[in-house]
């Protein structure tokens, strides 16, 4: 399922290999940087896809400006600029680039860790200043201290891998890890509630979402250990900075490295107390800036670009966020369920405009369709084609089956062979794929023992006696209709042709 990209807008600073591989590929591209929210109002109108660092806020009106809109990358990891929900009412694709800045954010927390532990920082500013304060500035060794990574995707596992080597006891909370995961690699999985009277450190790495907002905050801190240290390089508003500098100043949080802030640049009073506080070691936002991140994010982000498009098979989808089962969905072995489930979608489709109001239940059948969680939403891609504007794709076909009335239910049974079965009032439609080839096994109580190739223009008809099919091929010929392949069983005849011929037959029934 190619989307159509011919214009690219980068509205950030990004590395130009983005700009010069998408190039490469014969795709125009525009780069203008800090332009006015009316400048890029007017610029979006011109282009498929969108490619944003930080600064760029990708809002709702920023994407109803955009009426040719498909692609939204975001070069980096984070994507709380990009308004997800509008993206997905409106079936446009949000990537980012899970893996580009994972080790230079990786290192960053480390030197933040180490230089807490010995106040790197605070003891290089006292000695510029002309002081030799070897006593005040003692630290703490890493070895036998316990450090507790909030979040264990890419970057956690790399932080506890780094820090595991320093003598550290890692502990962790990640609500999508398991066990005996983390176990394989020395890491105990605990509950926050268990980690906090043991953490030494904390060190957060989880997106900020609605659940991770002051995640660390006064009643949090309140049951860590006295002389904890707190460090964040994931986002701003994941740690309270007023509950973390009220600990600090308390005496019980022991220190704090901070690489970003709610506000940015700080402009608060309390975020600047914060930051001059000599137990906090602030640093303006550079996780990922480092040469070497910024080039990976920018190429990354540029073949998704390319992998999604069609336009290079060299390259894959890595970093889908709006519609995460769509990774799998666009496997080239996935490729064939997705669309045997839409035409099978469409098929149902012309059921339903006969049964206005009829539920659509989605039955896959056998183990091995267990995990094909895309084939639901493909089926309603289906349903839905030519019932909506444009737009529609795997990504809001949930949504606008919504809104358009389309009710649902999907079940999975158990069972030897695999497929998938549609039903809409007292009709059903099965099908399933053999060496990727689509093929409709049945309709109703109608099989067909070696299944029908479904491609386009499939009319169904139903009828009631032996004159039918005559009857059938007669009034198409004379629209001048082309007849590609016919099947017949028990009254019911699929017929594909060379163009759509739902065409009205006396006494037969045609869908």
């Amino acid at each position: 399922m190619p989307i159509p990209l011919r214009s690219v807008l980068i509205s950030d600073a990004v590395d130009e290999s983005c700009a010069a591989l998408l190039v490469s590929h014969g795709i125009s591209v525009t780069q203008k940087v800090k332009m006015s929210k009316e400048e890029l109002l007017q610029e979006i109108q011109k282009h498929d896809g969108l490619i944003v660092r930080s600064e760029t806020k990708v809002t709702a009106d920023l994407l109803d400006a955009a009426p040719n809109l498909r692609i939204v990358g975001r070069a980096g990891t984070g994507v709380d600029n990009i308004d997800l929900d509008a993206t997905v009412r409106k079936g446009i694709y949000v990537l980012n680039t899970p893996g580009g800045n994972s080790i230079s954010a990786c290192e960053m927390t480390c030197a933040l860790i180490t230089s807490l532990a010995r106040n790197v920082a605070q003891a290089a500013q006292s000695l510029k200043e002309g002081r030799w304060d070897r006593k005040l500035y003692s630290g703490n060794e890493l070895f036998g201290k316990t450090l507790a990574v909030l979040g264990f995707g890419r970057i956690g596992r790399e932080v506890a891998h780094r820090m595991q080597s320093y003598g550290m006891k890692i502990i962790a909370f990640d609500p999508m890890t398991s066990v005996e995961s983390a176990k394989e690699v020395g890491v105990d999985l605990l509950s926050l509630d268990e980690i906090w009277p043991l953490a030494d450190y904390i060190t957060v790495h989880t997106p900020l979402i609605p659940e991770t907002i002051n995640l660390i905050n006064a009643s949090v801190l309140a049951k860590c250990k006295k002389g904890v240290r707190v460090i964040n390089v994931a986002r701003g508003g994941i740690v309270d900075e007023n509950a973390l500098l009220e600990s600090i100043k308390s005496g019980h949080c022991g220190g704090a490295a901070l690489d970003v802030f709610v506000q940015e640049p700080p402009k608060d009073p309390i975020q600047w107390e914060l930051i001059k506080h000599p137990k906090v070691i602030p640093t303006p936002h550079l996780g990922a800036s480092t040469a070497e991140a910024q080039q990976r994010v920018a190429v990354e982000i540029a073949e998704q670009f390319l992998a999604l498009s069609g336009i290079s098979t060299k390259y894959t989808v890595t970093g889908l966020v709006n519609s995460p089962m769509l990774s799998a969905a666009l496997s080239e072995e996935n490729a064939p369920w997705v669309e045997l489930s839409k035409k099978l979608g469409q098929l149902a489709g012309k059921f339903l405009k006969k049964n206005k109001g009829a539920a659509v239940e989605i039955v896959t059948v056998g183990k091995e369709l267990v995990s094909k969680k895309f084939i639901p939403t493909a089926v309603l891609v289906g349903v839905l084609t030519g019932q909506t504007k444009n737009g529609l794709n795997l990504v809001n076909a949930g949504i606008l089956a919504n809104e358009n009335g389309v009710h649902h239910k999907i079940r999975h049974e158990d069972g030897d062979c695999k497929a998938v079965i549609i039903r809409v009032g007292q009709h059903q439609v099965k099908g399933s794929v053999r060496d990727n080839e689509l093929l409709l096994l049945s309709i109703d109580n109608a099989d067909f023992a070696n299944g029908v190739a479904l491609r386009d223009n499939v009319t169904l008809y139903h009828g009631n006696t032996a004159q039918d099919l005559t009857n059938i091929v007669t009034t198409l010929s004379s629209k001048g209709v082309n007849i590609h392949s016919l099947n017949a069983n028990s009254n019911w005849f699929v017929v594909q042709t060379n163009q759509e011929a739902a065409i009205e037959i006396n006494g037969i029934e045609n869908f």
